[in-house]
């Protein structure tokens, strides 16, 4: 009898850490694929702050083959704007104006969309109102509303 409680108790032991080791490995692959980076891989406040200044998305150099952080290019002030159609994010560079975001109001939808960086940069939303166009240009290093006739 006490060779048999002696194998429940082992078996059971065994049992419970095979479970916990399947339970880890769940929550770190889990972990992984919500955070996108392996181990959930924590940034400093700097990396934060520097690809939260980014205008594209850049890689944050996890891994060792990973390139190191450029710098890039000074830009001027980002200004949104606002229409009934939807909204605009821009910012000025050495290249010229550039959009950084818009989204179309709701009920709304991008009808057109000139990106730039560029001399102005468009983009028109169309819905039951009709048809919204946001054209923006530089002034200084500001991005500003140009008449739709410049």
């Amino acid at each position: 009898m006490r060779r048999r409680s002696f194998l429940a108790v082992a078996g059971w032991l065994a049992t419970a850490a095979v479970a916990t080791l399947i339970g880890v490995a769940a929550i770190r692959w889990v972990g992984e694929s919500i955070a996108g980076t392996p181990g959930g891989v924590v940034l400093s406040q700097e990396e934060v702050e520097r690809a939260l200044a980014s205008p594209e998305p850049t890689a944050t150099g996890v891994g060792p083959s990973s390139p190191a952080p450029t710098g890039s290019a000074p830009h001027g002030e980002r200004r949104a704007f606002v229409t009934a159609g939807g909204t605009a994010v821009a910012e000025c560079g050495p290249d010229g104006v550039r959009l950084v975001s818009w989204a179309p109001a709701q009920g709304y939808r991008v009808s057109d969309v000139d990106r730039g960086p560029d001399d102005d940069v468009e983009v028109a939303f169309a819905g039951p109102a009709g048809e919204f166009e946001l054209k923006l240009r530089c002034v200084g290093r500001e991005p500003v509303a140009a008449a739709d006739d410049d």
